[in-house]
């Protein structure tokens, strides 16, 4: 039985005593059931009677013992007991704890999926670095964090697209160009234009492509670069995003936007509501109605429209596709940009509380030798996503980024996130899987027949190490839900070393296949369910965080 059968279970208790009159309260929509801290008070607790309490008009306590009479009664439970103003603490029967292993191996791939943030549809927007360039180490952890939230979302039954806005227009592409255009020339770069080893490698390909490019007129040359560059850079960007286990359903031009009209519109639409003016020989969008600290510009006094009208039709265009929440994830240096981003999504007629959502994260510090890094010879100047995967591998980079809070900075030291030691937490996590997969596949050897679902004896598993690992693995679902809805892939990464460290416990005190000629038992059959369902879980955990679960190490 897991919690979340457990507080349905408790749900379904307290409406049947409704029904015949024992409780006159409305049922709740949820029943919270939470692991005490002493075992010694059972499996599991909830504080529903207290909660109850006022609305029934009588005290906790007897709230308590009118729901624990009739949970003593319920399949799977062994006893309920009723402690201090009204907690109930219940234990299970031994068999229900160990069909959690059970239900886990049965279910595979499915386990930990729930389907808590059904009927959502989430447009989900993160990296979106310029193509200008390579994506760089803070980019790369919104790679990691972002893939790995959108298959939280996903695995708790929301709707998720994951888009990639690349800004194919504006004055950085043109200077994108430029820098394109010397590097041809065998000039420096502008003064503010982009430097590094990829920016004469992009020049040399569009030389390539286009012979002839060189000897155009300037105006020509820039454009022919600008353009063949831009799309040249894009398919890197894309290229490396790929290599590194992200790819996204839509990848969103920027240039559409102004091609199709959709700025326009949408400033036609502001203007009807009434939120646009005029000042100073340029369009204003009046956001400080809606909390911004002062007004923004949509059309500067030149007629080119700013980077925040852009803003104002991608949003549109987001809801017009039907999503009803919008989340963008941006680097810390773009705090400033979320109360005007309310403000518009105030002023288009939504609300910011349940339309938007803006996730704000901090820097990635790359160490080495105990030293920062700080350069890289083909961007010149950022650490790149290729960078760090060449020093410690996809797999180490996207846990290590997805391992932190958002909202923390990252000191990732290399030298630790490339070692094979118990000291690197993705080997570590990884290490478990590959052990588990090895007793597997030394039962297998011995013929050792695991039987099914219906013929392995769950109620073998008691002893206290077995305990802690079928409650842990039972714990697995909720933490998928709470990560989801927290937008905290961080909590699933701690989940699987800590599953990780409570089976390496349980395989030191419980032994599980037999030696010599020892023959197999029920026991050694429910412990091997555990070991597969420990599998399962550490497999499907990882798989969440974009991450390989491999068979040997």
């Amino acid at each position: 039985m897991t919690p979340e059968q457990l507080s349905a279970l408790v749900r379904a208790v307290v409406g049947g005593a409704v029904e015949r009159g024992a409780l006159s309260v409305d049922v709740p929509a949820d029943v919270v059931v939470e692991r005490p801290r002493n075992p010694e008070h059972g499996d599991y607790a909830t504080t529903v009677a207290l909660k109850l309490a006022k609305q029934a008009g009588r005290p906790p306590r007897e709230v308590a013992e009118v729901l624990a009479a009739d949970l003593r009664e319920q399949p799977g439970i062994a006893r309920v007991d009723v402690a201090g103003p009204g907690f109930l603490n219940i234990t299970f029967a031994q068999g229900a704890l160990g069909q959690i292993a059970v239900d886990a191996v049965t279910a595979g791939e499915s386990y930990g999926r729930t389907d808590a943030l059904a009927g959502q549809r989430v447009n989900l927007e993160f990296v979106s670095a310029n193509p200008t360039g390579p994506v760089h180490i803070g980019g790369t952890r919104w790679a990691a964090v972002g893939d790995a939230l959108g298959r939280l979302l996903t695995a708790s039954g929301a709707d998720v697209s994951r888009e990639y806005y690349f800004n194919d227009a504006g004055s950085q592409i043109d200077r994108f160009a430029r820098s394109l255009v010397a590097a041809a020339h065998g000039r420096p770069a502008p003064e503010d234009g982009y430097a590094g080893d990829y920016i004469g490698e992009i020049a040399g390909q569009v030389v390539a492509a286009e012979p002839g490019v060189t000897e155009l007129p300037a105006a020509q040359e820039q454009e022919r670069f600008r353009v063949r560059g831009v799309e040249l850079m894009f398919a890197e960007i894309k290229t490396s995003l790929a290599e590194f286990g992200v790819v996204f359903d839509t990848y969103f031009s920027e240039a559409t936007l102004h091609a199709s009209g959709a700025l326009e519109k949408v400033i036609g639409t502001l203007r009807e509501r009434g939120h646009v003016y005029e000042a100073d020989g340029a369009t204003w969008l009046r956001t400080t109605d809606f909390g911004d600290d002062k007004d923004r510009p949509l059309v500067k006094s030149d007629g080119d429209y700013t980077y925040f009208a852009a803003d104002c039709a991608y949003y549109q265009d987001k809801r017009n596709r039907g999503f009803d929440r919008v989340v963008i994830m941006l680097g810390a240096d773009h705090a400033g940009y979320v109360g005007r981003y309310k403000a518009l999504v105030a002023a288009l007629g939504d609300d910011p509380a349940q339309n938007l959502e803006i996730l704000l994260g901090q820097l990635v510090n790359l160490v080495r030798d105990g030293q920062p890094l700080r350069m890289s010879k083909r961007a010149g100047t950022v650490i790149t996503l290729a960078d760090l995967v060449e020093a410690v591998g996809a797999d180490a980079a996207r846990y290590a980024l997805a391992r932190a809070s958002v909202d923390q900075q990252i000191d990732l030291d290399l030298d630790l996130w490339s070692t094979q030691a118990s000291d690197n937490p993705v080997f570590y996590v990884q290490y478990a899987h590959a052990r588990i997969a090895s007793l597997l596949r030394g039962a297998a050897d011995l013929g050792i027949d695991l039987g099914t679902a219906d013929t392995v004896d769950a109620t073998q598993l008691a002893h206290p190490r077995e305990v802690d690992l079928l409650r842990a693995i039972a714990e697995f679902p909720r933490v998928v839900t709470a990560a989801a809805e927290l937008r905290a892939p961080h909590r699933v990464a701690r989940y699987l070393e800590e599953l990780a460290g409570t089976y390496h416990r349980f395989y030191d005190a419980c032994r599980v296949l037999p030696r010599g000629d020892e023959e197999a038992t029920a026991t050694t059959v429910a412990r091997l369910w555990l070991c597969s369902a420990t599998a399962t879980v550490l497999r499907n955990g990882l798989a969440v965080l974009g991450v390989h679960a491999p068979e040997r190490m």
